[in-house]
Formats: C-alpha cells, structure tokens, sequence
C-alpha cells in the first residue's frame, strides 16, 4: 500500500506527463470510451469510500478516456477554445496544490493579490494598454462575468451621470437599486446598443434586471457587425434614456469586428460622451489582435485601433491567452465605480486593515467573494513567452485560419460566407481566426458537421447563417501548425464532397 504522499507524487507525475507528452490523436472520444465512462460513474456515494490509490486509477483508467482532448489537441476547432500552454498548466497544479483564497488584500500575509495585480498589469500592457488608466482591473469566471461586471459598472454611470443634471447627490443603484436611481435620475430606460451580440451579453443584462429586450441591435443593412452611425445618434439622443454602447471586438459567429479604426471609436466615442453613454468593448477574443504588429495583419491591427477609448473591456483568458478553465478578464478606467456597485458592507471580518498600497480587495470590486488564484497561470504563461511569444501563438493561429479560408474560396465544392464582394486579398486580409463555410451541396451541407466530427481527425463547431446550416472554424490553441494542420484540415473535406 503506497502511502499518501507517494501516492500524490505519483499523480503529479502522471499531470507533468499529460502536458509534456504529444497531443491526442483523437480530438473526440470513441463511442466505447464515453459509454464506458458512463456505466463506470458511482451513482451512489461509497459508504467507506474507494481510497486514494483506487480513486485515482478510476480517474486515469475510466473517466480520462471519455474526456474530449480540447484543451490539448490543436486540431480542437470548436468554441474558441484555446488551451492550456506548459507554463500555465504547472501553474494552475500550484494553485491547486495551496489553495489560495483571493479575496481579501493581505500584504502582511500572502502576496497572491500581489501576483493578481500584476498579472493585470502585464496582460494590459501584453493588450497596448497603460495600467494605469485601467485601474480597476479583475480576473473572473470568463467572459460572461466580465460582461456582468462591465454592464454592472456601465448602469451605476449612466444613471449618475443622468442624475448629475438633476442633483449633487451621489445616485447609486448599488445603494438604493435600480428602480428608485432611475427614479431620481428621471430615466425611463436603460438600453444597450450594439452590433450582432454574443448571447452572454443578453444574459447579463437579463440577470443585471435591465431586461433581455434592452439590447438592441445597431447595425447596418449591408454590414450588421458594423455600427450604423446616424441610427446610434437617433437613439441616444432621447433625454429619458439611459444607454451603454457594446462593441463586438470580433463577433463570436464570423470573427468581424464591429469598428475598423481609430476614427471610428473616435466618433463613437465623442457621441457617447455628449449623451452620458458608457463604452464597453466585448473582446472575448478579439481583444488579443492589438498583440500584432505585421502588415499582413493591418485590417485586425486597424480594427482593434481605438478600443483604448472604452469605458470598460472584457476578455477570456482561457481562449487566446491560453490559460486553464475558467478565466476572464475585466478592465475600466473607472475606479471609484467598483466599491459602489460591488462592495462587502458590514463585515468586518473581511477587512484588509489600513491600506498601505492601492490594492484593492478583490471581493470590493467583483462579483466573487470566494475566489480560485486563476492570476497565477495567467502570470506565468505572461512571464514564460512574453510578447513576442503570445505574438507568435496569434500569428500560427490566423495563418491556419487564412489557410482554411484559401482553401474554401478556391475549392469547386465549398462557399465561404458573410463576405462581400471585395477581391480574395481583401477577404483574407480580413480573416481573423474564424472561418464560416458551408458545402455547396445541400444534401452534404445538413451533415458537414457531424460528417467530419466522425474522422475523428478534427473538431469544427455548427452554426446557422441566413437560416441555413453552416460549418465554423475557431482556430486558438497555442500549439497550431498551419504547416502540420491544414493538409489534414485539406484531406478531410475534400474526401466528404468526394463521396
């Protein structure tokens, strides 16, 4: 019988091997593994319980197998979802090894939000952002969090500022809620306008209490990702609205970007500030495209120019920056909001004591109060590969992604969609990781997903465009090879039209 401890040494062992071995070969499990993870699951708790040693072998030989390779196989192409570089997976091992708690700022006792801070700070310069104009900075769950936090933070504003031209009394929705700062701000409405929103930002602003129906799309006829400028005007002008402006830094759907360069925040910007609107860039992934620097990349370098004007910004750390599950990021410019919307009032107990730097206590700024160290991972992949290297995991990335698209608009058999009428240059030169393609077949097109999920060679996510099946491509894992991947990528779906 090995004792605990070796018994800990040897999982730990087998956790180094998993992320220093090659990745799967099967992006999917088989139907025999997943049926055998099913029957293998207790349905009832042990009464004295299985031990560690044969816990372990339960997890490794019964449950492993039924897990999809996502997080490790760069021909993972569904969901944006990124992966776990080397760095950050010892890392997130040490996280859980010491289990810190960070929500309270201890100087004197732990430096772990120390590490938060400045794994912000470094990951706001990795995003072309002075730390310190974004000093109200938060990791969180993901990107919905973040959107939580940002429209949280975007009502307690608008609703001040609308109350400012009434008052000198501080309206605070976190201190008398909703209906009552409305009340004295003489606002009817809170509105969020947008272009072709994720479905996490209905979600919080349903959750938020401003209601599903307050996001409205903006969008233009010939261009829906893009703001329809005259249209934003006409609906932030009406004195008894309130409005938060989110802009997509790259649609989860077609990977476009909502504004195309510094002039254009500029413009929106200057029409937000004469309605007391608030900014807030959804930049789930796309946020990373301010990373590249080569002019191969200029439409995406063009499109994330000016997304430093925004109120807030969110992203998910565990998409592009690769990072373990779960992690986001939230940054605003507006620091005095976050104890207003998300303070711990009268408990004393989570008291951090006088204040001897400008840390502020995770718990006063965002939702959480008990929190994962999720800073840890994010600051040691930042330290590990530093710009350059998050650089060239982007480059890799949107090279695959170029490649497939090539591949799509020279092939007999397949259409790429959402795209004008601009020259094949244009269209790649627009490309950032996501591609959005169907077969021309239609008999093909209404299995094309589950067709080529059943190579086991490589996953792609279905989706729906213009009322028809489509076919996505969200290249983001750290290790992608356009080189190694897209002659496999080539060989697959040339053999399904084949057929």
């Amino acid at each position: 019988m090995h004792s605990d401890s070796e018994t800990i040494q040897r999982l730990a062992a087998a956790i180094a091997g998993v992320h220093s071995g090659p990745p799967p070969e099967d992006v999917l499990p088989s139907e025999q593994s997943l049926s055998h993870a099913r029957q293998k699951l207790h349905q009832h708790l042990p009464a004295s319980g299985l031990g560690l040693e044969e816990t372990i072998r339960h997890l490794q030989e019964d449950l492993v197998p039924g897990f999809n390779g996502n997080s490790r196989s760069p021909n993972y192409y569904g969901f944006v979802t990124g992966g776990s570089t080397t760095a950050a997976a010892l890392a997130d091992n040490l996280v859980t090894a010491y289990d810190q708690n960070v929500q309270v700022h201890l100087p004197n006792e732990t430096v772990a939000t120390n590490v938060e801070d400045a794994a912000l700070s470094l990951l706001a310069e990795l995003l072309k952002l002075d730390p310190v104009q974004w000093p109200h900075r938060i990791f969180t769950t993901g990107a919905t969090a973040s959107n939580i936090v940002g429209l949280a933070v975007g009502r307690e504003y608008i609703l001040a500022e609308a109350s400012a031209h009434r008052s000198d009394a501080t309206n605070s929705v976190g201190e008398m809620g909703i209906v009552e700062a409305m009340h004295r701000s003489g606002i009817d409405k809170i509105q969020i306008l947008t272009t072709v929103p994720h479905s996490s930002l209905y979600k919080a602003a349903g959750i938020l209490g401003l209601g599903r129906n307050s996001v409205k799309s903006v969008g233009r006829a010939d261009a829906p990702h893009k703001f329809d400028i005259p249209q934003l005007r006409k609906l932030l002008e009406p004195p008894g609205a309130a409005s938060i402006v989110a802009i997509s830094a790259s649609e989860v759907n077609t990977g476009l970007f909502a504004t195309s360069g510094l002039e254009e925040m500029q413009q929106i910007r200057k029409l937000c500030d004469m309605y007391g609107a608030w900014i807030h860039v959804d930049g789930a992934f796309g946020i990373l495209g301010r990373v590249l620097t080569s002019p191969t990349h200029s439409s995406i370098i063009s499109a994330c120019d000016g997304l430093e004007l925004a109120d807030s910004i969110t992203g998910d750390g565990h998409k592009l920056l690769n990072v373990p599950y779960d992690c986001g990021f939230f940054f605003s410019r507006h620091r005095e909001l976050a104890s207003r919307v998300f303070q711990n009032p009268n408990a004393a107990y989570l008291s951090s004591g006088p204040a001897t730097d400008t840390i502020m206590s995770p718990l006063n700024i965002g939702l959480e109060n008990s929190r994962r160290f999720r800073a840890l991972p994010v600051y040691a992949s930042l330290t590990a590969y530093g710009r350059d290297g998050y650089r060239d995991m982007l480059e890799r990335q949107i090279e695959l992604s170029r490649g497939v698209a090539q591949f799509i608009l020279d092939h007999d058999g397949y259409e790429l969609l959402h795209q004008s009428d601009a020259s094949k240059e244009e269209i790649l030169d627009g490309i950032f990781i996501i591609v959005l393609f169907r077969a021309k077949d239609e008999d093909i097109n209404s299995s094309l997903v589950a067709t080529i999920k059943a190579t086991r060679k490589f996953y792609v996510s279905g989706t729906s465009w213009e009322g028809r099946p489509g076919c996505r491509f969200a290249v983001s894992n750290w290790q992608t090879d356009a080189k190694r991947d897209l002659p496999i990528i080539k060989e697959v779906l040339n053999e399904i039209v084949k057929k």
